[in-house]
């Protein structure tokens, strides 16, 4: 047999087209009629199979793997490209990893390259030599017939020690334009070995919008991810056809751009905690005492915070946090190794489908440490603090020791937290709708006034009836009693009245009807006897007084905004009298006197100047304003003093417990808005998703393969709080203000009550969406956690220790998936959900999950598998998780990838664990070690693998002693 010779066989080949963006026009000619419409395919791509092998020992078969080489003139030198992976004890290996040539190959028809088998006598110590190579140009290979090169391997003495057969596959744009080709039948062969076939139809739908969106090309993914990694592969399905396969991983700028505003959120919430604590005024010795402890122990993690936000400034380094960091201060706030995990599986049928998964090292305080424990333990911990101290503050104020203040219950404290936000937004509101009010009396237009007065009218009515508040009225009270004066008795002070629209001419500010309000008029009661002198009796008649001065405050506001409606209504009804009347009757109208009766009114009225509505309303506008100002503040102080009360005892334990949430929240979140936006730019097409999105919100589901024991624990705890906390987290979709990347990276607001995300979009993606999204509808989050522990520590945890952690997480989450579809079936057609080609329906599916959530099993990871199933049917975005996100994680991914295929795309069975071995040796997994820890292995030994599933046990040679 000659050294290169064509196979006369007629063999079909695909026809994946190759993206022509800014290529040569010698490039131009590797991309077969080609298609610019597809930015991920290769410029030129082609599979590899061996035959004969022979080696020197003839006892054994070889155990082989293909390394590809290239140089193109005038290089002088080889550069490595590619490999496949390694198939054992066969002389006629068929690799299941294709070689790709991306644009940045930069190669040419001139091209050589090298193909080098060799064989594996050890894959634990990768003790290898080469049996034989051959070579060829690009140009040889595209200029054959099929597209395909038949060649003998010669060893370094130029024997020979086997074949090795080159496909290309081709590409076309569309099946109608490319010629019949005959079809290869199960039988054929090459050189006696039995080949798969493969059909030339794998792209049927070029003709309609690709469903897939590009990490590399598309505007919004590539503003937000970068550093993609590709890896291709064909894969034979049940019916002799062929899964073509692009795997891809890419890390996030969103890694520091997500933090470095979090905690700059973070500096500002407690920098205004600061202001509202030194803005209560003057208390008394023992109460000034507490507040400066507090201030001191929040200036002291604001310096933290400020410290790291100039770290993650001046941070320089790649977009991705590695493994080898995780406990590194400076960097805490960051997810360690995030990054997007897709594959895209396309189908001889024309079907096209992306499966993307983030994948995060455990989100954990991973610097602080885990000796103590993690967050759900400092939560309870500090639960039980402030039980305890409301048991003694009780008892100090029954003993009369101590700073005498009131005792609230933990649903107190929440409300007062409530309140705050309540007040600011609504005086926010107030002060705004006045603007407009004023702006809209200069412009003199009615029905702006008109439509501007009614939403005044109702946010100033909210705001009044937030204060009417039991729990506001009692710590107004507290407050009081916490002044220096509070034992002076001091009389009221005038300040609170001096507002008020009574004590001016009561032509400006009529009572809409004083004995109106519940609580304006006191009865007998409520008097307390000015003769009684005893000391409880002064107290008494303090209380009463400051009670009485609150609630002239926010009649007052009441009173303000009834003086801007009539004096609104005089002034449209006059208007509409001076357009509909005679010149008489508006003369006379305008001569009445406004204080009294129509029929009195001033002369001077008859002008109609363009600032007479103004100059009319502003007086009592800015009453109303300072009248909503007083009360606003009045209540916010008091609510202010109620969470000192409250937080005092337990200041420093709960500010820790504080950070350490924030620093995990805060890795999660990063995660989250990664999966938001590659899901939502993945499904612009799908209204299924999209209505299912603005009704009841994304399902996220993180899975996590920590162990229950040691510091894992203490980890599982951590993310378990963090996945939880995404529950107060929103998205908002908004239109970019221009094509540039920084224009359409997430923007974060809001605080630990509540965050927002805004999620920029380009005009034209923002265009197809529900008009629901388009108006700014918030979108809402249903987290739910997975855990299986599956190392050689969940074996200690499971015989020695506890698995109830793990347990009680997955049940948690499987009541909240129960709830989630349950919602989905109320109000949700089944069509807005996926296709699946599982025998198995979504109600027995997570009948069936639920099953193996409550049995007891050990390390029963078809729950991960039947969760992550029901995520992906139910339109969820997937999150995978371990210590690093490299090794346990790498495995798990790689296995639901090929359980994908197997599932939904007819994976032939006979090579399921060829191509997950493919993927764990040779997939983009492997790659992340090596951006991780510098070596291309995963972080197991052989007697850790021995307490592993079977299906997450890695390929010999893939793994060693490395750093994690």
């Amino acid at each position: 047999m000659s050294g290169k010779e064509r196979s006369p066989r007629h063999r079909p080949w695909s026809v994946y087209r190759a993206n022509t963006f800014d290529l040569s026009a010698e490039m131009m000619g590797l991309a077969l009629s080609g298609n610019s419409q597809d930015p991920d395919e290769p410029v030129l791509e082609f599979s590899v199979a061996c035959s004969e092998l022979v080696t020197p020992s003839l006892d054994r078969k070889p155990t082989s793997f293909v390394a590809v080489s290239c140089t193109t003139p005038p290089q002088a030198f080889w550069t490595k490209h590619a490999q496949t992976e390694i198939i054992e004890g066969t002389s006629n290996p068929i690799f299941l990893s294709s070689v790709a040539f991306f644009q940045d190959s930069l190669i040419t028809q001139q091209t050589q390259v090298k193909l080098s088998v060799y064989d594996v006598k050890d894959r634990s110590q990768g003790t290898m030599y080469m049996l034989g190579s051959s070579m060829f140009s690009v140009k040889e290979l595209l200029q054959d017939k099929h597209h395909r090169l038949h060649l003998t391997l010669r060893s370094a003495e130029n024997e020979r020690v086997g074949n090795i057969t080159v496909i290309a596959w081709q590409i076309e744009e569309k099946r109608e334009q490319r010629a019949p080709v005959a079809r290869l039948q199960r039988g054929d062969t090459v050189n006696g070995r039995m080949v798969l076939p493969v059909d030339a139809s794998l792209t049927e739908s070029m003709g309609i919008k690709s469903k897939s969106s590009s990490l590399c090309k598309d505007p919004l993914l590539k503003a937000a991810f970068g550093g993609v990694m590709s890896r291709t592969y064909r894969f034979p399905t049940t019916d002799g056809n062929h899964l073509r396969i692009l795997e891809q991983m890419a890390e996030s700028a969103l890694s520091l751009h997500i933090p470095r505003q979090f905690v700059k959120l973070l500096l500002e919430e407690d920098a205004v905690r600061v202001c509202e604590l030194e803005e209560l005024g003057e208390l008394s010795a023992c109460w000034e005492n507490l507040r400066r402890q507090i201030i001191t122990q929040y200036q002291t993690i604001i310096l933290t915070y400020q410290e790291t936000i100039s770290d993650l400034h001046e941070y320089k380094g790649p977009s991705f946090k590695s493994s080898t960091l995780k406990a590194e201060r400076k960097l805490e706030f960051i997810p360690t190794n995030l990054h997007i995990q897709r594959m895209r599986v396309q189908g001889e049928t024309g079907y096209d489908h992306t499966y993307d998964v983030v994948t995060i090292g455990a989100p954990a305080a991973h610097h602080q440490g885990f000796k103590g424990c993690g967050l759900r333990k400092m939560l309870h911990k500090l639960e039980e603090a402030r039980k305890h101290t409301h048991s003694s503050l009780s008892t100090q104020s029954s003993g009369g020791t101590g700073p005498k203040g009131m005792t609230y219950q933990p649903q107190d404290v929440v409300k007062a937290k409530e309140l705050i936000g309540q007040i600011n937004t609504l005086k926010t509101q107030v002060c705004y709708y006045t603007e407009r009010l004023s702006r809209a009396a200069k412009e003199r237009s009615a029905n702006a006034l008109e439509r501007t007065l009614a939403i005044l009218s109702e946010k100033t009515r909210q705001l009044v009836t937030v204060c009417d508040s039991k729990l506001l009225s009692s710590a107004i009270l507290a407050l009081a009693a916490a002044r220096p004066e509070f034992t002076q008795q001091r009389t009221p002070s005038p300040s609170s009245s001096s507002l008020s629209p009574s004590s001016s001419s009561p032509s400006r500010s009529p009572s809409r009807n004083p004995t109106s309000p519940s609580r304006s008029a006191t009865s007998p009661s409520r008097r307390i006897s000015p003769t009684d002198g005893s000391e409880g009796s002064k107290n008494k008649r303090a209380s009463f007084t400051h009670e009485e001065e609150w609630e002239k405050v926010w009649l007052n506001v009441d009173k303000s905004l009834e003086c801007v409606i009539q004096r609104v209504d005089r002034l449209l009804q006059r208007d509409k009298l001076q357009s509909d009347s005679s010149s008489e009757d508006v003369f006379e109208l305008a001569t009445e006197e406004p204080t009294t009766t129509k029929k009195e009114s001033s002369p001077e009225v008859e002008k109609t100047s363009p600032g007479e509505w103004n100059e009319a309303l502003y007086p009592l506008l800015t009453t109303l304003t300072d009248c909503v100002s007083l009360m606003s503040d009045k209540a916010k102080k008091s609510m202010v003093f109620l969470l000192m009360q409250d937080n005092a005892p337990t200041i420093a334990m709960s500010l820790t417990m504080q950070y350490r949430r924030d620093v995990v929240f805060c890795q999660t979140l990063t995660a989250l808005i990664c999966g938001f936006v590659i899901k939502l730019r993945n499904c612009l097409c799908d209204s299924g998703f999209l209505r299912q999105l603005h009704t009841i919100g994304l399902l996220v589901q993180y899975e996590s393969l920590l162990s229950t024991y040691g510091e894992e624990l203490a980890m599982l705890e951590d993310m378990s709080v963090g996945v939880m906390d995404l529950r107060n987290v929103t998205f908002k979709v908004t239109q970019a203000t221009s094509g540039f990347a920084p224009d359409m990276l997430p923007v974060i607001t809001g605080n630990r009550n509540g965050f927002n995300v805004r999620v920029p979009m380009p005009g034209v993606m923002f265009d197809s969406l529900p008009r629901e999204i388009q108006n700014g509808m918030l979108l809402r989050v249903q987290p739910v956690l997975f855990n299986v522990g599956i190392n050689e520590q969940q074996t200690l945890a499971e015989k020695f220790g506890d698995t109830s952690l793990q347990d009680v997480i997955n049940m948690e989450s499987m009541t909240r998936l129960s709830s989630y579809f349950d919602q989905f079936k109320e109000v949700l057609p089944e069509d807005c959900l996926p296709r699946s080609r599982s025998t198995t329906s979504l109600p027995d599916l997570l009948k069936l999950l639920s099953q193996n959530v409550n049995a007891k099993k050990s390390k029963n990871v078809e729950i991960l598998w039947q969760a992550a199933e029901v995520c992906r049917r139910l339109n969820g975005v997937r999150f995978t998780s371990c210590k690093s996100a490299k090794d346990r994680t790498a495995m798990s991914l790689t296995l639901e990838q090929c359980q994908i295929l197997q599932q939904e795309h007819a994976l032939a069975p006979q090579v399921f664990y060829q191509a997950l071995d493919c993927m764990r040796s040779e997939g983009c997994r492997r790659e992340n070690t090596m951006k991780n820890v510098g070596c291309r292995k995963y972080a197991f030994n052989a007697l850790q693998l021995k307490a592993f599933p079977k299906q997450y046990r890695p390929p010999e040679g893939t793994y060693g002693k490395v750093e994690t």
